[in-house]
């Protein structure tokens, strides 16, 4: 994984938070026209879901923002892992004894 793959995901994910809020209300208003052709069940599940459909994008927009706050927080874990891992590895090669390690043959 690339050091900036969660941070496109991150921006990628944030366009979708603010589009999803305007998506479902263009759903709602793209069945409209259906409001009076259904009878029964269908009409009763049909104006629940446009009578809650302000509660439903709060719910998909606080769900989805639960998850960009998540990938943000694996962006900062991985960021300073990786810094950390940068950090270490320099910290070891400095106390190492490379000259300790020639195989070179001693006349």
């Amino acid at each position: 994984m690339g050091q900036s793959t969660l941070s496109m995901l991150s921006k990628q994910t944030g366009t979708s938070h603010e589009d999803l809020g305007t998506l479902v209300k263009q759903l709602v208003d793209a069945v409209t026209p259906l409001e009076g052709k259904f009878n029964g069940q269908g009409r009763a599940r049909f104006d629940a879901f446009k009578a809650r459909s302000d509660e439903i994008t709060s719910e998909l927009n606080t769900s989805l923002g639960a998850i960009l706050g998540g990938q943000q927080g694996m962006n900062t874990s991985f960021q300073m892992g990786d810094q950390d891992m940068g950090d270490n590895a320099q910290r070891a090669q400095s106390t190492a004894n490379f000259d300790g390690a020639r195989f070179a043959s001693r006349a």
